[in-house]
Parts: structure tokens; sequence; C-alpha cells
């Protein structure tokens, strides 16, 4: 007889689970569903998570602490506009490189069903753009705006850029370059 450790379990759940959801929505998918993408039992899947809101909460914190671990070794030496462009070009090529992770935080980012604990623990992800972009207003590089607003025009550019990018049909290799220079444009001083 086969017997999967307790963390590849949990894992297999939660990898059904965003595929599904992705699939056919948060509020279109029961539970049911789940444990049957997963192959496994409900009561399995309920020793795991207590209901679907902490199962979403759960692959929303997994794919912001995986967005975070991209920028663990930031170049904070390199000048303000490089790690910029550096920055927004890691956040568009993680999401284009996992495309179910795009569709499920597009689903759910704004929605109540992410708890303050998660979202805390999502803002993480971005301390380091917060950052450069405290030491870029200090150096008079980038704009004397709230970081927060800044930082909601940035996720707004990038998350603007993914929905066309999975909508084309035909990639073009220069089309996010030229969304980091319109986006460095807006921001700098």
């Amino acid at each position: 007889m086969l017997y999967i450790c307790k963390v590849e379990k949990k894992q297999i759940i939660l990898s059904a689970a965003l595929k599904i959801l992705v699939k056919k929505g948060v509020h279109n998918t029961p539970m049911s569903a789940i444990g049957k993408a997963a192959e496994t039992g409900m009561g399995t899947i309920y020793n795991y998570f207590p209901n679907k809101d902490a199962l979403i909460n759960e692959i929303y914190t997994d794919i912001k602490k995986q967005e975070k671990l991209l920028f663990e070794n930031f170049e904070a030496d390199k000048p303000i506009k490089t790690q910029f462009e550096n920055y927004f070009t890691i956040a568009v090529d993680f999401f284009i490189n996992n495309p179910n992770y795009f569709l499920f935080m597009e689903q759910l980012q704004a929605s109540p069903i992410i708890t303050e604990r998660s979202k805390e623990e999502g803002r993480k992800s971005i301390t380091p753009i917060f950052e450069l972009l405290s030491v870029g207003k200090e150096q008079r590089i980038i704009k004397e705006m709230d970081t927060e607003e800044i930082l909601m025009f940035i996720g707004g550019a990038i998350l603007s850029y993914l929905r066309w990018y999975f909508n084309q049909t035909k990639k073009n290799e220069t089309s996010l370059k030229n969304q980091v220079i319109m986006v460095w444009d807006a921001i700098k001083e």
C-alpha cells in the first residue's frame, strides 16, 4: 500500500484546489469537487482545512510566499531605476510562468474571503519594492507621493499588462519593456 506523507497530501490538495478554483471559479466550486480533483476524501481535506475559505487563504499566502522568494536576492546596490525595472520584470514573469497563480489572484485579490492575516502576509512579498520606493523618494528619484498610492499604481499596471498579455495570440517581445518604461516615467521625479 502506498502512503503519502502529510506534507505531500496537503500540497496535492492545494494544487488540485488551485486548478479547479481557477477553472470553475471560487463560488462555483464546492469542497466535494476539490476532494474529487485531489483524489481524496472530504475527511482528509477537513483535517487540513476547516472550510473552503481557510483553503483559499492558504493558497493565497502560498503564492505570496513564493512571490516574496523572488526578491530575496534583490540587488539593492544597483541604481533605483535598474532595481525598479528588475522588480517589475520579475513580478510579471512570475505570473506569466504561473498563469494559474495570476488567475487565482485576479479573482481574489480584493475578495472579502482573504483575511486580514493573509493580506498582511501578502504585504511582506512587496517589502523590497516598498523599500525601493522609499529610498527613491529620499533621493528625489521617485515622486514624493504616498508610497501606498505608488504601489497601487504599479500593481494596477502589472495587473493590466498581465490581462492583456494572456489575451494575446501573438506575443510581442518589446511589450513588457515598453510597459516598464511607461510605468517608470510615471513614477520618477
